[in-house]
């Protein structure tokens, strides 16, 4: 092994700058995808109050996914998480009309939602539709009254998130990234 191929090299100012840029402009989206997911949203529908931190939950995952480096990562990725999504809400809202949540159930639909988006030329979302499908899920087996509810609340809250973290990053990226380096 060469020597001092194990060292850490520091970032330059400018780096970091860049850096510290990127993570505000992160921090600020999650904060507004939370206040609108928790706060606005179940203005217009609310289960209970644990679910709408849930879904809080939830869509800041979504905007963290989506929010990348580059524009054209974060557009990719906000395909990406979409297509999962709606693959696992089809799925999910499907069964959950017509059963509660069983262990077979949830499994038989995390290998479904994963085949789903494989054999849709899309085997790069098959662990995102996964996730998804299995946090549904089982949010549905915590709340198991008008489980059926549950994949259109976190479709919403994933595209709440999914929103928010592309316009941050084309905020980030193109207006704000720009700036910082100029300097």
């Amino acid at each position: 092994m060469a020597q001092g191929s194990n060292r850490l090299t520091r970032p330059t100012w400018a780096q970091a700058r860049t850096a510290i840029l990127e993570c505000t402009v992160l921090a600020v989206a999650c904060m507004l995808t939370y206040w609108l997911t928790t706060s606005v949203l179940t203005r217009v529908y609310s289960i209970s109050r644990s679910d709408d931190l849930l879904g809080g939950l939830w869509a800041v995952v979504a905007t963290i996914f989506v929010c990348r480096d580059s524009y054209q990562q974060s557009t990719a990725a906000a395909v990406s998480r979409m297509s999962a999504t709606a693959v696992s809400f089809v799925l999910c809202l499907i069964y959950l009309i017509f059963l509660p949540v069983y262990g077979w159930g949830v499994a038989l639909l995390i290998g479904l939602s994963a085949l789903a988006v494989m054999l849709a030329g899309r085997p790069g979302d098959a662990v995102t539709a996964a996730i998804t499908t299995a946090v549904v899920m089982l949010v549905a087996a915590v709340t198991p009254h008008d489980a059926w509810e549950q994949p259109i609340l976190r479709f919403v809250d994933t595209l709440i998130g999914v929103a928010i973290g592309v316009a941050a990053a084309w905020i980030g990226v193109r207006l704000l990234r720009p700036r910082i380096e100029a300097r």
